[in-house]
Formats: C-alpha cells, sequence, structure tokens
C-alpha cells in the first residue's frame, strides 16, 4: 500500500480556502513530528479527486434533473456529487476539523520527550511559527539566514549531506514531508452502494417470500430451493458488481499516486538532482524556476526577481515578491517569476499547507460527457424495459386468475373458491419475481460500468505508453481530436542539446573550440556571460572524473561548449558579483544579467537569446583584439546570412552580447530590486548553433496521424527558418502548406485568420499569446485541438483547449496542473499513442452497447412474445439473472478491456455530436436480435417437435435447451461484438488473453448450472446432442457475416466513414 501523501492537487480546496481566510489564525499552532507520517501510513486519499475541465455545477445538475434514475446506487456510482447542501455542510465541517488537527498536536507535543539536541540545536516548532508568522524578529534572533543555515547543517553550495542515514535523522527531528488523507473506501462501503439497487433489493423481498411459502407448502427438506437459489443469484451480482468497482478504485487511487509525485530539484552533497516532493527533509536546498511549485515552508537564500503566487493559500491572485528583508516561503505557492534558492525549514504537518490539506474532505468526482450520453440512453432503454416488464406483469396475472395457466409447484389452474389464499400468493409472487427480473435485465446499469472499467483500464494502459491522465474526460475526448498543435524542443525533437558551429570574433570556428586568435579579455568576458547568464551549473567531482552540468538542454549545452573551450566555471562565479537578472521566458525570448566585477568600477550586463532579437539590439561588434566597434550594414547582414545559414540546418541560434556601464549608473541598496535591465545598445560577441536532432520516430507518428485525419501543427519559439527545417524533416510541412511567425498571425484580421488557419502548419517565433489565439481560432472553426506546453506561459493554451497535453520532463508544475494529459517522456510518439487510446475508449464503449442492446432486444421480445400469447415465459427469474451477469459485469469487463490496434488509426476521428449507436451497429443489433428472437420462439412453440420430445420431462429439457441456447448466442455475439465493421471477429482474438478467460469462464459456469445445479436453475441435464444443438444456435457468425456484406454494408458503413473491409 502505497503512504498517506500528496501535496500537488489544491483545486478542490481554493473555495474552501477562499471561505475560511478568517479560520487562518488557527492553523498557525504546531503539529508534531515524525509521528504524524507513521500515524496515517495506512490512509488513503478520494480515488476520484480529479476535478472536471470546464464542467460549472448548474450545468452538471441539468444533467443530472434530465436524467431519470432508474438504478441510482449502481448507474451513477462515478458521478460528480454537485449538492449544494452537502457542498456548505462541508465546508461548514472544515473549521471542525482544522481544530481537531490543533488539538492532536497538542496532545502529542504534551505526551511526548523529545531532546532538541541529540541532532539539531534548534526547535522544529520555533522555525514553523517563524516562517508561517513571517516572524522576522526569530530570524534575526537565530542569525539571520546563515544561522539558520549553521542550526540546520547545511550550506549553500553542498547542501544537506545526501547519507541515508542523515537523511533520516532530519526525517525523525522535522517530519516527513507527507500529510494524512482520508482513508479510502473500504470494500463493505462497495457492497452497501450495490445493495442500496431497488431491484435487487425487491427481488430478495421477493426471494424471503418465495423462502418462507415454500417451506410451508413443500416442507423445508424441498421448499428452500427457489428462494435460496434467487437469493444466492441476487448475493453474486452484488457481489460481482462490488469487486469490480473496488479493483477500479485501487486503480484509480495508484493513478493519483503517481501524478501527485512531483520531482523537485535539490542540492545534496555539492550535486544537484531531481527529488520526489515527499522525499524534502529540513535542511535541503532547493532550486526554485518560473512555473514550479514551492514544495514545504521555508527561506529564500538568493536568487532575484523572485515572485511567488499564493492564491492557493491565501486566495489572493497578486503575487508575492520574495526578496533578503522578507524571505519566508509558504509551501503549496508556485513561482510566477524569476528564479531562487531555498532552504527548507518545515515539512509536512509543520506546514500551513499540510495542516489545510488533511483537514479537507470533499472529493469531486467527475462525470464524463460520454457517461452523460450513456445515462441517457440507460434511462430510455430502462424505461421500454420496464414498460415491457409491467405488461408481461400485467398479462400474467390476467392469464393466471382466468384460469388459462397454472400455478407454481403444480397448484393447478386458479379455481375461484378453491384456490387457497397461500397458492394464489405464491402464484402472484412468482410472477412478480418474472417481471422485476425482466428490469433487471432490462436496465443496462453494465453500461456506466463499462465506462468505468474502459477508462481505468486505459489509464492504467496509459501509463505504460508515457501517459499520465489526470481528467478522465480527456480519454474519451482525445479520440475526437482533429489536430494537434505541437511544441518542438524535446516533442519533436530529441532534447539532447549540442553546439555544433559556432560564429566568434568575426567569423565561424571549426572546430567550434577553436578560439586561440582571440585575446584573453575577449574570452573572458564572453566566458562570463556564459556561467552567470545562466540558470544551470557545473559540478566537478571531488573523486576526479567529467564535470557533471546540469540545467535546461539549452544552458547545459552552452556551459558544456564553454568547458570545452577552457572555461573555469567556478572561479569565474567567485570573480563577479550578481547584482541582478531577467530570467528568460518565452514572451521576451532572451534573458539577462548584471554584474560586477571583483575591484572594479564598471558594470557588466550580458545578454543572450534569439540570435536575430540580440542582433537587432546590438549596435557594436567586438573583434579579436579586443577592441569594439559600430557594426556596418554589411557586418549585420553578413550575420543575418550566418543566422540565416545556421537556421537552414536545423540549428537553434542563440547569440551572446553584452553592455558596459559605471557603477553609478546603477541603483545602490533595495532599488536594485526594482532595476530593470537596460536592453540595449549591446556589444556584439557571438552566435551559438545548436543541433537538437529530430526524434526518428516522429515522421512516421505524423503520417499516422495524417493518415486519420488528424493535422499536425508546429508552434515554436525558433527561428522561421529552423523551425521550416525541422517541420520538412518530421513530415508536418507539406505542399501546398505554408509558415508563418506569430507576429504575422497576430496581425491578421479574424476573417483573414479563419482563411489562413486551415493552410498553416508551422508557426515560429511564436509567443504563449499567439498559441492561445491559434486555439481559439481553430476551436472556432469546430476544430477539437490537442495542445501541447511546457511553459508556465502555455497554461492558458492548455486550459483553452478540448486537450492539454503537458510534458513530463521539461513541464513546468504550473502547466502540468493546467493539462488534461501529462507526456511522461516529451514525445510526440506518445501523443499520437494517447489519440489511439483516445479512439479505443469510444470504440470498446461501442462494442459494449451493441452487445448489450442485442441482449436486451432479444430477451425482452422473446419474454414479451411468449407471455402474451402463453402465458408463460422460457427463462425463469435465476436464468435471467445469470443472463444479467453476463451481460453487464462480465460483458463490460472483457469488451471493455480490449487494447487499441493500429486499424483505429485508419479511420477519421470520432465528432462529438457523431450518435452513440451508429447504423453499423443498428444493422449488428438488429439481424443479430432478429435471428435470436426467431431461433428461440421457434423453440417456445415448436420445441418439442423439432427436437422430438415426448414424456414427463419434455417441456424442461425444452426450456433447458431454450435457455442454454440463449446463453451460448450472448457468448458468440460477444465475440461478433469485438469487430463492429469487419467481417473477420477473429482477429487479434488469441492475443486477448483476458476475453479468452472471461468467456471460458462463462462455459464452464454454464455447463455447471445446467448439469449440476438443477434444482437451482430450473434446468434439467442435457445429453450431448442437445449441447451441440445449443452451441450451434449460438454460433450465429454466418448472420454476422452476411451482415458485413452487400449493399447494406456500403449504406451503413458509408454514412459514418467507416472502412468496409
Amino acid at each position: 500500500m502505497s503512504s498517506s501523501r500528496s501535496f500537488l492537487s489544491d483545486d478542490h480546496f481554493l473555495s474552501a480556502r477562499n471561505e475560511n481566510l478568517s479560520s487562518r489564525s488557527s492553523f498557525q499552532e504546531p503539529s508534531l513530528r515524525s509521528t504524524w507520517a507513521g500515524a496515517y501510513d495506512s490512509a488513503e486519499e478520494d480515488v476520484f479527486d480529479i476535478p472536471p475541465k470546464g464542467v460549472t455545477t448548474k450545468s452538471l445538475q441539468r444533467w443530472k434533473k434530465a436524467t431519470l434514475v432508474l438504478n441510482a446506487a449502481r448507474r451513477f456510482r462515478y458521478t460528480t456529487n454537485d449538492s449544494e447542501e452537502l457542498r456548505q455542510e462541508r465546508l461548514r465541517r472544515l473549521w471542525t476539523s482544522a481544530q481537531a488537527v490543533r488539538a492532536v498536536n497538542l496532545f502529542l507535543k504534551a505526551g511526548t520527550v523529545f531532546n532538541a539536541s541529540d541532532d539539531f540545536n534548534v526547535d522544529p516548532q520555533k522555525l514553523m511559527l517563524m516562517t508561517q508568522q513571517q516572524q522576522v524578529e526569530t530570524l534575526r534572533e537565530l542569525g539571520g539566514i546563515k544561522g539558520v543555515l549553521s542550526l540546520l547543517k547545511t550550506s549553500t553550495d553542498l547542501g544537506a549531506n545526501g547519507d541515508s542515514q542523515e537523511l533520516e535523522a532530519r526525517r525523525r527531528m522535522f517530519g516527513s514531508n507527507t500529510y494524512p488523507r482520508q482513508p479510502r473506501k473500504r470494500f463493505w462501503v462497495f457492497v452497501i452502494d450495490a445493495c442500496k439497487d431497488l431491484t435487487l433489493i425487491i427481488l430478495i423481498v421477493c426471494a424471503v417470500l418465495t423462502l418462507s411459502l415454500g417451506m410451508k407448502t413443500r416442507g423445508v427438506k424441498e421448499g428452500w430451493y427457489d428462494g435460496v437459489s434467487i437469493a444466492f443469484a441476487v448475493i453474486l451480482v452484488i457481489l460481482v458488481t462490488s469487486i469490480s468497482d473496488y479493483r477500479q478504485s485501487l486503480q484509480f487511487s495508484a493513478l493519483n499516486e503517481e501524478k501527485k509525485n512531483i520531482q523537485i530539484e535539490v542540492v545534496r552533497a555539492g550535486r544537484r538532482k531531481k527529488n520526489s516532493i515527499f522525499d524534502i527533509v529540513v535542511g535541503d536546498i532547493v532550486l526554485l524556476n518560473i512555473g514550479e511549485q514551492v514544495p514545504a515552508d521555508g527561506l529564500f537564500i538568493d536568487g532575484h526577481s523572485l515572485y511567488i503566487n499564493q492564491s492557493s493559500l491565501t486566495g489572493e491572485s497578486e503575487p508575492v515578491h520574495v526578496h533578503h528583508k522578507m524571505p519566508f516561503l509558504s509551501s503549496g505557492g508556485k513561482v510566477d517569476d524569476g528564479h531562487g534558492l531555498m532552504v527548507v525549514t518545515s515539512v509536512g504537518m509543520l506546514t500551513e499547507w499540510g495542516q489545510l490539506m488533511a483537514s479537507l474532505t470533499e472529493d469531486t468526482n467527475e462525470e464524463t460527457p460520454l457517461q452523460v450520453r450513456l445515462n441517457g440512453v440507460a434511462t430510455l432503454i430502462g424505461k421500454v424495459g420496464t414498460t415491457v416488464a409491467v405488461l408481461v406483469l400485467c398479462v400474467l396475472l390476467v392469464f393466471y386468475f382466468v384460469g388459462r395457466t397454472e400455478g407454481p409447484n403444480n397448484s393447478g389452474k386458479f379455481m375461484s373458491g378453491q384456490t387457497s389464499k397461500t397458492e394464489i400468493f405464491n402464484a402472484v409472487v412468482q410472477i412478480f419475481e418474472t417481471a422485476v427480473t425482466i428490469v433487471v435485465v432490462a436496465v443496462p446499469e453494465g453500461l456506466p460500468l463499462a465506462v468505468t472499467l474502459t477508462l481505468a483500464y486505459a489509464m492504467k494502459k496509459m501509463i505504460a505508453d508515457k501517459a499520465l491522465v489526470r481528467r478522465l474526460s480527456a480519454c474519451e475526448t482525445m479520440g475526437c481530436a482533429t489536430t494537434i498543435c505541437s511544441d518542438k524542443t524535446g516533442t519533436l525533437t530529441l532534447n539532447q542539446m549540442t553546439v555544433v558551429t559556432a560564429w566568434v570574433g568575426g567569423g565561424i570556428r571549426d572546430p567550434v573550440t577553436e578560439l586561440q586568435m582571440l585575446r584573453e579579455d575577449y574570452i573572458k568576458v564572453l566566458f562570463e556571460g556564459i556561467v552567470q547568464n545562466s540558470n544551470g551549473s557545473v559540478y566537478i567531482p571531488l573523486e576526479g572524473g567529467n564535470p557533471e552540468v546540469s540545467g535546461s538542454p539549452t544552458e547545459k549545452a552552452v556551459l558544456a561548449w564553454g568547458l570545452k573551450l577552457g572555461m573555469n566555471y567556478a572561479s569565474l562565479k567567485s570573480e563577479t558579483t550578481i547584482l541582478q537578472v531577467e530570467t528568460f521566458n518565452s514572451i521576451k525570448k532572451r534573458a539577462g544579467v548584471a554584474v560586477r566585477p571583483v575591484e572594479s568600477s564598471k558594470v557588466h550586463v550580458h545578454w543572450k537569446g534569439a540570435a536575430e532579437i540580440i542582433l537587432a539590439e546590438s549596435d557594436e561588434l567586438l573583434y579579436p583584439d579586443n577592441t569594439a566597434m559600430p557594426m556596418s550594414i554589411e557586418e549585420r547582414n553578413h550575420l543575418l546570412n550566418v543566422i540565416e545559414a545556421m537556421a537552414s540546418e536545423s540549428l537553434r541560434c542563440i547569440a551572446f552580447a553584452y553592455m558596459e556601464m559605471d557603477v553609478g549608473d546603477v541603483p545602490s541598496g533595495d532599488l536594485v530590486e526594482e532595476w530593470k535591465l537596460p536592453t540595449g545598445p549591446l556589444t556584439f560577441l557571438a552566435i551559438v548553433g545548436i543541433k537538437d536532432p529530430a526524434r526518428p520516430e516522429v515522421p512516421d507518428a505524423v503520417h499516422r496521424c495524417q493518415l486519420a485525419g488528424i493535422k499536425v501543427r508546429m508552434v515554436t519559439g525558433d527561428n522561421l527558418m529552423t523551425a521550416r527545417a525541422i517541420a520538412i524533416e518530421c513530415g508536418i510541412l507539406q505542399e501546398g502548406d505554408v509558415a508563418i511567425e506569430g507576429a504575422t498571425f497576430r496581425n491578421y484580421s479574424p476573417e483573414m485568420r479563419a482563411q489562413e488557419l486551415p493552410k498553416i502548419s508551422v508557426m515560429a517565433r511564436s509567443s504563449p499569446s499567439d498559441k492561445l489565439l491559434m486555439v481559439r481560432a481553430l476551436r472556432e472553426m469546430g476544430e477539437v485541438v490537442a495542445v501541447t506546453g511546457d511553459g508556465t506561459n502555455d497554461a492558458p493554451a492548455l486550459r483553452e483547449a478540448d486537450i492539454g497535453l503537458a510534458m513530463g520532463i521539461q513541464g513546468t508544475e504550473v502547466a502540468k496542473e493546467s493539462s488534461d494529459i501529462v507526456i511522461m517522456d516529451d514525445n510526440f510518439a506518445s501523443v499520437v499513442r494517447v489519440v489511439r487510446w483516445g479512439r479505443s475508449v469510444y470504440r470498446n464503449i461501442q462494442k459494449f452497447i451493441q452487445f448489450q442492446l442485442t441482449v436486451n432486444v432479444a430477451a425482452l421480445t422473446v419474454n414479451f412474445v411468449a407471455a402474451v400469447s402463453s402465458g408463460d415465459v422460457p427463462l425463469t427469474a435465476i436464468q435471467l439473472l445469470w443472463v444479467n451477469l453476463i451481460m453487464d459485469t462480465l460483458g463490460a469487463l472483457a469488451l471493455a478491456t480490449e487494447r487499441p490496434t493500429d486499424k483505429l488509426l485508419e479511420s477519421p476521428p470520432v465528432g462529438r455530436k457523431e450518435p452513440l449507436i451508429s447504423n453499423v451497429m443498428w444493422r449488428n443489433i438488429l439481424s443479430q436480435a432478429c435471428y435470436q428472437v426467431a431461433v428461440l420462439l421457434a423453440f417456445q412453440f415448436r420445441g418439442k417437435d423439432i427436437l422430438r420430445l415426448s414424456g414427463s420431462r419434455a417441456d424442461d429439457i425444452n426450456n433447458t435447451v431454450i435457455f442454454n441456447a440463449f446463453v451460448f448466442c450472448q457468448l458468440f455475439n460477444e465475440v461478433n461484438s469485438r469487430k463492429l465493421e469487419e467481417r473477420n471477429v477473429f482477429r487479434g482474438l488469441l492475443s486477448s488473453w483476458l476475453f479468452l478467460g472471461i468467456v471460458g469462464t462463462t462455459v464452464v459456469l454454464q455447463v455447471i448450472i445446467v448439469e449440476f445445479l438443477n434444482k437451482f436453475a430450473s434446468t434439467v441435464k442435457l445429453d450431448w446432442e442437445y449441447w451441440i444443438i445449443s452451441i450451434g444456435i449460438g454460433m450465429d457468425w454466418d448472420i454476422h457475416y452476411l451482415s458485413h456484406s452487400g449493399s447494406l454494408k456500403a449504406y451503413c458503413c458509408g454514412s459514418y466513414g467507416y472502412p468496409q473491409d
């Protein structure tokens, strides 16, 4: 069992938090230490804590009001609980829960003996209160930031020791970065939910009445069979349903645990490394960059322009500027801008975030669009089934009381004044049982179950395909996608960057490490820009070996190039002092830093970024002799040609430039924090061309998307020439397509944009607002849009899109939280696999609908016609319950877990408004149902003649053959339903072990029911020839084959664009 921990999902918490801001002071009381972690190891989070995307409470309420709930406990088990009264009640209990946490903290504190001097000479409670209440005086008492670092036995450069014993000692002292969660639903809860089904309750009552009457009239030895048989069948249905639901809850719980496992970059033993947020300990040095989450409470050590969005804690959307005078950081905040280092001072339940999250019990269970549509289908079918059951009930009652049919257990026909009240009551109960059982069979509670099974199965398998689903509805919507707007770097390319060409000091360097003709001062100022204008770092192992470079792929490529040139990273870091930093983002497309060399009166402002942007801001050129001269038009054109040549080879062009200022021109003191770095005029230094090869599997993946009717578009911040070259290599830019820049697209009129958009395959030099504009324009045109993104600024486009796909490796936490699916390997091929799974979900649901409707139509028609014509029904209550189990739970499990095939990508996307039951499905349903009804009714009325039966057992044998043949019809129809459009239903059958196992198990159970459970199921043993007849009737593949040929198939397939082979 996974440990009870979670620190990611806070969407559901916001409303509760905003309404309880006044209670913040109640959470300042310290909770205790590591005992919290062990105390809640068995706790689990609600398994469906996945907030719906773009769905309002009012709209969900309207859906539910419009739907008649015949079978609420079983059909709507996984739907959104949008009761306003319940929500308000939970919010009222928030205060009580928080006070309970506070009381337990005080109780544990009073009863625990703790010696702080054993490991660290600091009180965890004091650190917690200092951070939560922003106590500047307490920070001074502890010696400021340096004093806290010393007390926690850590340092800015080395961080905490990564030794496992020391980490465990820190957890013992300060606690672990976890918080308790509400217990997971136990199995018995699912059993109780299944027992709430009204129809099953009625059947249990009927079973009790049948049992008591049978034992009274026929004695205990013979009279218990009927009642116990019905009760056992009902219990079996309840258990199978409960087990299925419980298993799905476990799967969703495991998926949610994976979703919340955020990776944080920390410094331990001098190395930067990614660690799970759950493994963070007090004393860790954590690196914070744009879009990342603050993993625990702590203190700001160093950094620039660090703004934290604390809306999840305070409800205020205005970001908070964190600096040396107010260095307090709270867990749960998101980095809006800047970067910084922090030291962790409190974790888990010793943070306000942990205390608040532990006190929340509200859950938001999502109802997907497909579930809503299926509920409507199920309601309609349920109404029809209920109508048929009422008619059968009336007909059977009339036939019995007019003396046309006999009562149960050979009690004879009804005779007024002669038939006992007990026999009358027993007959009425049996008739009522039959009618209620017809309702059980008719109400397709398996439809929502099939959706749940399909979604759970798809989500589990998509993990293996490197896709983590955050919102259930995305599984369905992805199958409808008509266009994919993809990033370039890391998604279409490998994100393994290397500097392969460089222009430095007036010419291209070949090899790129050849800088011998340059003066030392030139090289030094270039190295200064490489080292200080970077979020990356270089670690030199003490035991020797190659340097370890960390940071973004671009940063790593540039730093690695500098190291090859002989750059001394540590020395250069110590020779200058950083005054101000402007971090890179996708809008500015550049990053800057102001540094002051030691014992110098000058300040250097270094810039690096998109080559043409840096070149446009430069008016001087640094020559090899380290002299700066004005840049002539010829030199500027030459550099533009260099950039274009590099871009045409699919290289990312990064330029370096700087400007020199007097110290007196730079703000001093606190004013430097608000100082905006001057962007020019700059002195141009160098251009590097960075190679990021296209992923080898991408061209084939793009081609498969195009065959599937999905338009792939590249949206990138790179140079137009670079983007065009990569797009051609990947097969995105084809004949007739165009590539434009974001500024051009931005300046289009709405009419012009709608006219040109179908031809646009590449948008280069695009900003996040350009991507958002493209998404909105595509959706207005009726497209179903999937968008990839990795940055904080991509969040609006990810939210706006029908399916937001965040990158798991390079993606920020803000991007991931705004997305529907996280692509864990940042690979476009994984996006295509997600499309295939999306189509598989929809297709599997259609398979099950076809299978279940066929059973419903056949069972209702046979029972109704037989009841009206002869006053008797061929299938008993027990037999109908067994058929219900086959077609609902077992059928859903078999058909909903079929793996997707590449053939799904050979047809166009599924339209969002396309009917769930297509013409192809109606053809299959009606042909199969007509065949089953015709054959079974023939045996109902002429079975004894057809089978040449006579004697006392003739009726029993005939009824058993009808039951046996009906079950085998459903089993073979289950095989037919695997392929909606194909003749060959056996394709891939042998590789579907679960399907074969379910069908095989059903056959074995059917043999046991017929041959050994005769009294239980009202059957008799059959000779081998009757088994062959039953199986032969069930083998209706000839009907399937005929229905998939000729003009009928052409009409049905052509109506929806399905392939006809």
